[in-house]
């Protein structure tokens, strides 16, 4: 059976418009809700909420590729890009160069894809990458660029891309087509459309030796950012690294015939929900500003750096609540003390208490 770039409409695809009707209005309204919420939430938490949400993007998104990455080095990292530190010393290649690379889109989302912009990402992603031949240019190794599983004796090819000898003709090609269906182009596209067939499309070419499923995910959040003229700042590859079997398979569906209902489908679906638990984050952080409105003033020391410890812990707070003893080791506290500080806390309605005896336990009162 053919490839997908084999099929004599590529690189023209067909979809049914219908099937996503809805969830591209869905988009678009719960776009709308994210940018009303994040105006009410104040502007340190607004750049706190910014890193929160990079790092997971550039931890998730090489963690589906199988690298795994330090979070603290990731949003030292990114502390540093947002002036919040004055030097990242110390922050491994691999940390840095996925970091800079999210922050450039996360700067220049509305510029227009070129090459150069696709270079320069390759080479910020493989800071680290001793093994790789060509680095911030378009593969021009002669062998066939395969996607494979299993032991030498018994591979499977999950899928083979074009040879490199069409890779500038591929790509010119690509990079058309990405600006013309951009807001304001000859081709315009709904967000949730164009983001799914760039993705695809980028990664059925596989231009880079390696590095192509990250940028083909940087490219889906480019096109959705240009949509909705902001930053998205959506979970996608959060979302995807969380049933990333799901992802692969949809992805291997999708890879041998240009009608694309079917990835079309299953994209919109998971941007809808990396967009639901974005969402979600903005309404903590807004939760947490009318929580300090409400109670500013009224903590001991004690209890203030607890109860800072309990939102960092972030929108799933500690697992199972906060109990006795986590106060005792987060403020250095007496038992007596400790129990004095929880009963006023659950008096002035900044917690609330479950269990009992040794299966008590506090969380937040939000909201």
């Amino acid at each position: 059976m053919p490839w997908i770039w084999e099929d004599p409409d590529w690189p023209h695809f067909s979809y049914d418009g219908k099937r996503l009707e809805k969830v591209e209005a869905d988009f678009l309204l719960h776009s709308g809700e994210f940018i009303g919420a994040f105006k009410h939430v104040t502007p340190d938490d607004q750049t706190s909420l910014r890193i929160e949400l990079i790092s997971e993007e550039a931890l998730k998104t090489s963690e589906i590729e199988g690298e795994l990455l330090d979070r603290n080095s990731v949003q030292s990292s990114l502390r540093y890009q947002f002036g919040l530190a004055t030097d990242q010393r110390g922050v491994p290649a691999a940390e840095r160069g996925v970091v800079d690379m999210m922050v450039d889109l996360y700067r220049t989302f509305a510029a227009p894809l070129t090459h150069e912009t696709l270079f320069k990402w390759h080479t910020m992603l493989m800071a680290d990458a001793d093994s790789i031949r060509v680095i911030g240019d378009y593969r021009k190794h002669p062998d066939p660029m395969q996607v494979v599983s299993g032991p030498i004796t018994r591979r499977k090819v999950h899928f083979e891309a074009p040879p490199s000898e069409r890779m500038a003709k591929e790509m010119e090609a690509f990079i058309t087509w990405f600006n013309e269906t951009a807001p304001g182009g000859a081709n315009v596209l709904p967000a949730l459309t164009r983001a799914g067939l760039a993705h695809l499309y980028f990664v059925s070419i596989h231009a880079f030796e390696d590095g192509n499923g990250r940028i083909a995910r940087a490219l889906a959040e480019k096109s959705l950012a240009q949509n909705l003229g902001q930053p998205t700042l959506i979970a996608l590859a959060y979302t995807i690294e969380r049933k990333r079997k799901a992802y692969y398979d949809a992805l291997e569906h999708n890879n041998k015939s240009t009608e694309v209902t079917d990835w079309l489908t299953y994209f919109a679906e998971t941007v809808l929900k990396a967009q639901d638990i974005t969402n979600k984050r903005v309404e903590f952080y807004v939760a947490k500003t009318k929580f300090y409105d409400r109670l500013r003033d009224q903590f001991n020391e004690r209890q203030r750096k607890v109860i800072a410890r309990m939102f960092e812990e972030g929108i799933n707070g500690f697992k199972g609540g906060l109990s006795a003893e986590n106060y005792i080791s987060i403020a250095h506290a007496a038992r007596a003390t400790t129990t004095r500080d929880l009963q006023d806390l659950v008096a002035k309605g900044a917690l609330t208490r479950t269990g009992e005896l040794r299966h008590t336990r506090y969380h937040l009162k939000l909201d």
